[in-house]
């Protein structure tokens, strides 16, 4: 009898405690460059100190509170202003091309780039293949931008691919244009005795 006496005293000093709770979430706060007597100059903000940069402000604005760092910054700067394609070619990007183009591109234009993705054979307007002509003389430039703005029906990848990523991608796209367009002059003999074997 008695705990239970105890519980039920306790009860409302519990819900007391969520209230106070609350407003340990609630605080009072100003907002920038409210009036404040705490200060003497009777503002609220705070001068950025001497020769520092506010998190808020140049390079590092759109950097995570420049926790990535200049290196970071000035590499999208370069990425996003490339002409031709700044990284070298290698397997690793490849790789890292043919897993983002499987994910965003191939729904629409297929594992070939032949513009048969499943999502046309099920009514989809069908983007232009890879391998035609006006594609394959297109300049590095131009498939970046198209996945960066879009193009036609096809929405904007700017905000879902990264640079890097939009660059890996276009060298993947290249690899898949030779496959289908190579010289027979550059294939060695043990690549020509596979295509026999496979004929």
């Amino acid at each position: 009898m008695s705990r239970t006496l105890v519980l039920l005293l306790l009860l409302p000093a519990l819900c007391a405690c969520e209230k106070h709770m609350q407003g340990m979430y609630d605080q009072p706060r100003y907002k920038p460059l409210d009036e404040s007597a705490v200060f003497e100059d009777g503002g609220a903000s705070r001068a950025p100190v001497p020769d520092t940069q506010a998190y808020s402000q140049g390079d590092f604005a759109g950097t995570s509170s420049g926790r990535m760092g200049v290196e970071d910054v000035q590499r999208r700067d370069r990425d996003v202003h490339a002409q031709t394609n700044p990284y070298p070619l290698t397997a690793a990007l490849l790789h890292r091309g043919q897993q983002r183009f499987e994910i965003y591109c191939t729904p629409c234009h297929s594992a070939l780039g032949d513009g048969d993705g499943l999502v046309v054979r099920k009514g989809f307007p069908s983007p232009p293949s890879f391998h035609v002509e006006r594609l394959r003389a297109a300049s590095d430039r131009h498939i970046f931008d198209v996945i960066t703005e879009g193009y036609g029906v096809m929405y904007s990848y700017g905000a879902r691919v990264p640079p890097a990523d939009r660059w890996a991608i276009v060298a993947y796209i290249r690899a898949l244009q030779l496959s289908q367009h190579v010289d027979a002059a550059q294939l060695t003999a043990a690549d020509t005795g596979h295509l026999e074997q496979a004929q």
